[in-house]
């Protein structure tokens, strides 16, 4: 004899499905660590000192304090720390700085070196960091600072970034954090000049930011243009970061 069906068959649980895994943000060296890259670690040790090199030259060359009130001397000085930095942990292996770090001081150094090339290196008086009123002579102190601070270090951060850097590590969120420190520095330009008398020569270090000369109407027309550009270009070198191939699939 067999048990009769029942009519009515209980409820059964589920089968459970498997589990639908969701797109990870978890960066690769999360769980791939960083290796020794002791040739990223020269290159970047080099630039740095290049770039404290042609600093140190600017001073030695004119006043210290008007030196370091320029923003490509600034500039400078930001991507030679970070360039330490980041050649301190290709050495020992350790994680990389953030891109918003590497990516602020590459974007000063490219704004400042296009700053000179485009409205200052063929100005009239000649520009000059020291106030110098005569021409830089080829290959001397002040022209031989002003090629480094201007053309060999912005071409060197570019190739490390170009060939030694991870693409699509920038967001475009960081575009308008890197807008912070040329708004202080122009705060900074404005306080230095309205602070040493009129008669003061290189009150106002750039032609372009001349309050005397365009008024402070003028003057802060330029400088939002200048950080529209400057917006611009972050923006531009975000989209370029994305769109270039990775040049290593290890973190550097």
């Amino acid at each position: 004899m067999t048990a009769p069906i029942p009519r009515d068959m209980p409820d059964l649980p589920a089968v459970p499905a498997p589990p639908v895994l969701m797109p990870s943000h978890v960066p690769a060296t999360a769980v791939v660590a960083p290796v020794h890259r002791p040739a990223v670690a020269l290159f970047r040790f080099v630039t740095a000192v290049v770039a404290f090199a042609g600093v140190a030259l600017e001073l030695l060359l004119g006043s210290p304090a008007r030196t370091l009130s320029y923003f490509g001397v600034q500039a400078t000085l930001v991507l030679a720390v970070v360039m330490l930095l980041s050649a301190s942990r290709a050495w020992w292996a350790r994680r990389p700085l953030s891109p918003a770090v590497t990516g602020a001081a590459l974007l000063y150094v490219v704004v400042a070196a296009l700053v000179y090339h485009l409205f200052l290196a063929h100005t009239t008086p000649p520009f000059s960091m020291t106030g110098a009123t005569v021409p830089p002579v080829r290959w001397h102190g002040q022209w031989t600072a002003l090629q480094i601070l201007h053309m060999v270090v912005p071409v060197a951060a570019l190739l490390d970034w170009l060939l030694l850097t991870p693409a699509a590590r920038l967001h475009l969120r960081m575009a308008a954090s890197w807008l912070l420190y040329p708004l202080a520095y122009l705060l900074f330009y404005l306080v230095r000049a309205a602070a040493l008398p009129a008669s003061t020569p290189g009150r106002y270090l750039y032609p372009f930011l001349d309050a005397t000369a365009h008024g402070y109407r003028g003057t802060l027309a330029n400088a939002l243009l200048l950080g529209l550009a400057i917006y611009t270009l972050g923006l531009l070198l975000t989209g370029l970061d994305h769109t270039r191939p990775t040049p290593t699939r290890r973190r550097v």
